[in-house]
Protein backbone atom coordinates (compact mmCIF):
# COMPACT_ATOMS: atom_id res chain seq x y z
CA UNK A 1 0.00 0.00 0.00
CA UNK A 2 1.38 3.39 -1.01
CA UNK A 3 0.92 5.73 1.95
CA UNK A 4 -1.07 8.82 1.05
CA UNK A 5 0.94 11.44 2.92
CA UNK A 6 -1.03 14.22 1.27
CA UNK A 7 -4.27 12.99 2.82
CA UNK A 8 -2.66 12.50 6.23
CA UNK A 9 -1.23 16.03 6.15
CA UNK A 10 -4.60 17.46 5.10
CA UNK A 11 -6.24 15.64 8.02
CA UNK A 12 -3.70 17.14 10.42
CA UNK A 13 -4.25 20.63 9.02
CA UNK A 14 -8.02 20.10 9.11
CA UNK A 15 -7.89 19.23 12.80
CA UNK A 16 -5.94 22.42 13.48
CA UNK A 17 -8.57 24.70 11.94
CA UNK A 18 -10.86 24.45 14.98
CA UNK A 19 -7.95 24.99 17.37
CA UNK A 20 -6.92 28.16 15.56
CA UNK A 21 -10.52 29.36 15.68
CA UNK A 22 -10.67 28.82 19.45
CA UNK A 23 -7.34 30.64 19.89
CA UNK A 24 -8.71 33.57 17.89
CA UNK A 25 -11.87 33.67 20.03
CA UNK A 26 -9.54 34.06 23.01
CA UNK A 27 -7.76 36.94 21.25
CA UNK A 28 -4.72 34.78 20.51
CA UNK A 29 -3.43 35.09 16.97
CA UNK A 30 -0.44 32.81 16.34
CA UNK A 31 2.45 34.16 14.28
CA UNK A 32 5.35 32.13 12.90
CA UNK A 33 8.65 33.99 12.45
CA UNK A 34 11.06 32.41 9.96
CA UNK A 35 14.70 33.49 9.85
CA UNK A 36 16.37 32.90 6.50
CA UNK A 37 20.10 33.34 5.95
CA UNK A 38 21.57 33.55 2.45
CA UNK A 39 20.03 32.75 -0.90
CA UNK A 40 19.71 28.96 -1.15
CA UNK A 41 17.14 27.77 -3.70
CA UNK A 42 15.95 24.76 -1.68
CA UNK A 43 15.58 26.88 1.47
CA UNK A 44 13.42 29.35 -0.43
CA UNK A 45 11.15 26.50 -1.57
CA UNK A 46 10.81 25.22 2.02
CA UNK A 47 10.06 28.69 3.40
CA UNK A 48 7.40 29.27 0.74
CA UNK A 49 5.70 25.97 1.58
CA UNK A 50 5.58 26.99 5.26
CA UNK A 51 4.14 30.36 4.32
CA UNK A 52 1.37 28.73 2.28
CA UNK A 53 0.49 26.40 5.16
CA UNK A 54 0.24 29.37 7.54
CA UNK A 55 -2.01 31.23 5.12
CA UNK A 56 -4.25 28.19 4.81
CA UNK A 57 -4.76 28.09 8.58
CA UNK A 58 -4.94 31.83 9.16
CA UNK A 59 -1.66 31.82 11.07
CA UNK A 60 0.48 34.94 10.74
CA UNK A 61 3.79 34.59 8.91
CA UNK A 62 6.79 36.88 9.14
CA UNK A 63 10.00 36.31 7.22
CA UNK A 64 13.30 37.85 8.22
CA UNK A 65 16.00 37.49 5.57
CA UNK A 66 19.70 38.05 6.25
CA UNK A 67 22.68 37.96 3.86
CA UNK A 68 25.06 35.03 4.26
CA UNK A 69 27.59 37.50 5.68
CA UNK A 70 25.59 37.96 8.89
CA UNK A 71 27.60 37.02 11.96
CA UNK A 72 26.56 34.50 14.58
CA UNK A 73 26.30 37.13 17.35
CA UNK A 74 24.14 39.33 15.09
CA UNK A 75 21.83 36.41 14.37
CA UNK A 76 21.58 35.44 18.04
CA UNK A 77 20.85 39.03 19.05
CA UNK A 78 17.99 39.13 16.56
CA UNK A 79 16.58 35.85 17.87
CA UNK A 80 16.63 37.30 21.37
CA UNK A 81 14.46 40.15 20.08
CA UNK A 82 11.99 37.64 18.66
CA UNK A 83 12.00 35.82 22.00
CA UNK A 84 11.01 39.08 23.72
CA UNK A 85 8.29 39.89 21.19
CA UNK A 86 5.04 38.67 22.77
CA UNK A 87 3.30 38.74 19.40
CA UNK A 88 5.60 36.06 17.98
CA UNK A 89 4.38 32.54 18.75
CA UNK A 90 6.95 30.40 16.98
CA UNK A 91 10.53 30.92 15.80
CA UNK A 92 12.16 28.86 13.08
CA UNK A 93 15.69 29.29 11.72
CA UNK A 94 15.75 27.79 8.24
CA UNK A 95 18.62 25.33 7.82
CA UNK A 96 21.26 25.00 6.50
CA UNK A 97 23.19 27.98 7.83
CA UNK A 98 26.53 29.24 6.45
CA UNK A 99 29.60 27.39 7.70
CA UNK A 100 30.69 30.24 9.96
CA UNK A 101 27.50 29.95 12.03
CA UNK A 102 27.04 27.11 14.54
CA UNK A 103 23.43 25.95 14.19
CA UNK A 104 23.48 24.30 17.62
CA UNK A 105 24.44 27.54 19.35
CA UNK A 106 21.82 29.45 17.37
CA UNK A 107 19.09 26.95 18.28
CA UNK A 108 20.00 27.26 21.96
CA UNK A 109 19.07 30.95 21.80
CA UNK A 110 15.48 30.21 20.80
CA UNK A 111 12.99 30.29 23.66
CA UNK A 112 11.97 26.61 24.17
CA UNK A 113 8.30 27.69 24.27
CA UNK A 114 8.72 29.22 20.78
CA UNK A 115 11.00 26.50 19.39
CA UNK A 116 8.63 25.05 16.80
CA UNK A 117 11.44 23.01 15.17
CA UNK A 118 11.98 21.10 18.41
CA UNK A 119 15.76 21.58 18.44
CA UNK A 120 16.21 23.54 21.69
CA UNK A 121 17.89 21.50 24.48
CA UNK A 122 14.80 21.64 26.71
CA UNK A 123 12.58 20.16 24.01
CA UNK A 124 15.15 17.48 23.15
CA UNK A 125 15.21 16.55 26.85
CA UNK A 126 11.40 16.45 26.96
CA UNK A 127 11.42 14.01 24.06
CA UNK A 128 14.14 11.93 25.73
CA UNK A 129 12.08 11.70 28.92
CA UNK A 130 8.79 11.22 27.02
CA UNK A 131 7.40 14.47 28.44
CA UNK A 132 5.07 16.82 26.64
CA UNK A 133 6.88 19.39 24.50
CA UNK A 134 7.60 20.64 21.00
CA UNK A 135 9.21 17.82 19.02
CA UNK A 136 11.11 17.65 15.71
CA UNK A 137 8.58 17.96 12.88
CA UNK A 138 9.79 15.24 10.48
CA UNK A 139 9.95 12.70 13.29
CA UNK A 140 6.41 13.62 14.37
CA UNK A 141 5.28 13.25 10.77
CA UNK A 142 6.66 9.72 10.56
CA UNK A 143 4.90 8.72 13.77
CA UNK A 144 1.68 10.25 12.41
CA UNK A 145 1.87 7.80 9.50
CA UNK A 146 1.82 4.84 11.89
CA UNK A 147 -0.92 6.42 13.98
CA UNK A 148 -3.16 7.16 10.98
CA UNK A 149 -2.90 3.53 9.80
CA UNK A 150 -3.30 2.13 13.34
CA UNK A 151 -0.01 0.25 13.07
CA UNK A 152 1.03 -1.31 16.38
CA UNK A 153 4.74 -0.59 16.82
CA UNK A 154 5.21 -2.77 19.91
CA UNK A 155 8.04 -5.24 19.42
CA UNK A 156 8.66 -4.20 15.82
CA UNK A 157 12.28 -4.30 14.63
CA UNK A 158 12.92 -0.76 13.35
CA UNK A 159 16.06 0.14 11.40
CA UNK A 160 16.80 3.85 10.85
CA UNK A 161 19.50 4.87 8.36
CA UNK A 162 20.11 8.39 9.60
CA UNK A 163 21.62 9.76 12.82
CA UNK A 164 20.81 13.46 12.47
CA UNK A 165 19.13 15.56 15.15
CA UNK A 166 16.38 16.34 12.62
CA UNK A 167 15.37 12.79 11.70
CA UNK A 168 17.34 9.83 13.03
CA UNK A 169 17.73 10.63 16.71
CA UNK A 170 14.21 11.97 17.41
CA UNK A 171 12.58 9.19 15.37
CA UNK A 172 14.58 6.60 17.28
CA UNK A 173 13.45 8.05 20.61
CA UNK A 174 9.80 8.18 19.53
CA UNK A 175 9.95 4.57 18.31
CA UNK A 176 11.48 3.50 21.62
CA UNK A 177 8.60 5.18 23.45
CA UNK A 178 6.26 3.08 21.28
CA UNK A 179 8.11 -0.08 22.42
CA UNK A 180 9.88 -0.82 19.14
CA UNK A 181 13.38 -2.31 19.03
CA UNK A 182 15.53 0.32 17.34
CA UNK A 183 18.79 0.14 15.39
CA UNK A 184 20.39 3.35 14.10
CA UNK A 185 22.65 2.97 11.08
CA UNK A 186 25.01 5.46 9.44
CA UNK A 187 27.95 5.75 7.03
CA UNK A 188 30.23 3.73 9.33
CA UNK A 189 27.78 0.88 9.92
CA UNK A 190 28.99 -2.61 9.02
CA UNK A 191 26.74 -5.22 7.38
CA UNK A 192 24.03 -2.66 6.55
CA UNK A 193 22.21 -5.00 4.19
CA UNK A 194 21.92 -7.71 6.86
CA UNK A 195 20.46 -5.22 9.30
CA UNK A 196 17.97 -3.87 6.77
CA UNK A 197 16.74 -7.23 5.53
CA UNK A 198 15.61 -8.09 9.08
CA UNK A 199 13.74 -4.81 9.62
CA UNK A 200 9.97 -4.82 10.07
CA UNK A 201 10.17 -1.04 9.61
CA UNK A 202 12.90 0.61 7.54
CA UNK A 203 13.28 4.40 7.76
CA UNK A 204 15.89 5.89 5.45
CA UNK A 205 17.25 9.41 5.11
CA UNK A 206 20.54 9.05 3.23
CA UNK A 207 20.06 11.35 0.24
CA UNK A 208 21.30 8.90 -2.41
CA UNK A 209 19.07 7.86 -5.34
CA UNK A 210 18.02 4.18 -5.25
CA UNK A 211 20.28 3.52 -2.26
CA UNK A 212 17.72 1.02 -0.90
CA UNK A 213 17.39 -1.88 -3.31
CA UNK A 214 14.92 -4.77 -3.23
CA UNK A 215 17.51 -7.14 -1.75
CA UNK A 216 17.73 -4.89 1.34
CA UNK A 217 14.01 -5.13 2.16
CA UNK A 218 12.18 -8.14 3.55
CA UNK A 219 8.71 -9.20 2.49
CA UNK A 220 5.86 -7.13 3.99
CA UNK A 221 8.20 -4.56 5.51
CA UNK A 222 7.11 -0.96 6.08
CA UNK A 223 9.44 1.46 4.26
CA UNK A 224 9.49 5.16 5.07
CA UNK A 225 11.65 7.20 2.66
CA UNK A 226 12.84 10.53 4.06
CA UNK A 227 15.72 10.94 1.62
CA UNK A 228 15.61 13.50 -1.15
CA UNK A 229 18.00 14.02 -4.04
CA UNK A 230 18.04 14.28 -7.81
CA UNK A 231 18.73 11.68 -10.46
CA UNK A 232 21.11 12.19 -13.37
CA UNK A 233 18.19 13.49 -15.44
CA UNK A 234 17.40 16.03 -12.65
CA UNK A 235 14.27 14.33 -11.32
CA UNK A 236 13.53 14.54 -7.59
CA UNK A 237 13.69 11.12 -5.94
CA UNK A 238 14.18 9.44 -2.59
CA UNK A 239 16.57 6.81 -1.28
CA UNK A 240 14.41 3.87 -2.30
CA UNK A 241 14.37 2.11 -5.66
CA UNK A 242 10.61 2.53 -5.52
CA UNK A 243 9.49 0.50 -8.53
CA UNK A 244 11.39 -2.62 -7.43
CA UNK A 245 10.98 -2.25 -3.66
CA UNK A 246 7.28 -1.32 -3.48
CA UNK A 247 5.93 -4.80 -4.46
CA UNK A 248 7.66 -6.29 -1.40
CA UNK A 249 6.21 -3.82 1.10
CA UNK A 250 3.05 -3.77 3.16
CA UNK A 251 3.36 0.06 3.28
CA UNK A 252 5.70 2.48 1.53
CA UNK A 253 6.02 6.23 1.02
CA UNK A 254 6.82 8.06 -2.21
CA UNK A 255 9.29 10.87 -2.89
CA UNK A 256 8.25 13.52 -3.80
CA UNK A 257 4.82 13.80 -2.18
CA UNK A 258 5.75 11.86 0.92
CA UNK A 259 7.03 12.64 4.39
CA UNK A 260 7.94 16.22 3.44
CA UNK A 261 4.24 17.12 3.36
CA UNK A 262 3.86 15.86 6.91
CA UNK A 263 6.88 17.83 8.09
CA UNK A 264 5.11 21.06 7.19
CA UNK A 265 1.83 19.88 8.75
CA UNK A 266 3.60 19.04 12.00
CA UNK A 267 5.26 22.44 11.99
CA UNK A 268 1.79 24.00 11.94
CA UNK A 269 0.78 21.70 14.78
CA UNK A 270 3.80 22.90 16.77
CA UNK A 271 2.93 26.57 16.14
CA UNK A 272 -0.59 26.00 17.49
CA UNK A 273 0.77 24.00 20.43
CA UNK A 274 3.30 26.75 21.19
CA UNK A 275 0.42 29.23 21.41
CA UNK A 276 -1.38 26.93 23.86
CA UNK A 277 1.77 26.56 26.00
CA UNK A 278 2.46 30.29 26.08
CA UNK A 279 -1.10 31.11 27.13
CA UNK A 280 -1.61 28.14 29.49
CA UNK A 281 -4.40 26.69 27.36
CA UNK A 282 -5.21 23.13 26.41
CA UNK A 283 -7.55 22.94 23.45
Amino acid sequence: MIIDCKKISEDVIGNLVEKVRILNINNIFPILAVVLVGDIFSSRIYVNSKKKACEKLGIGFQEYAFPDTVTEPELCDFIQKLNSNKNITGILVQLPLPNHIDKNRVCKFIDPKKDVDGFAPENVYNLYENRDGLYACTAQGILEIFKSHEIDLTGKNCVIINRSSIVGKPVAMMMLHENSTVTICHSKTNNLQNLCINADILITGVGKPKFISQNMVKENAIVIDVGISRTEDNKVCGDVDFENVAPKCSYITRVPGGVGLLTVAMLMKNVVKAAEIQHNLQI
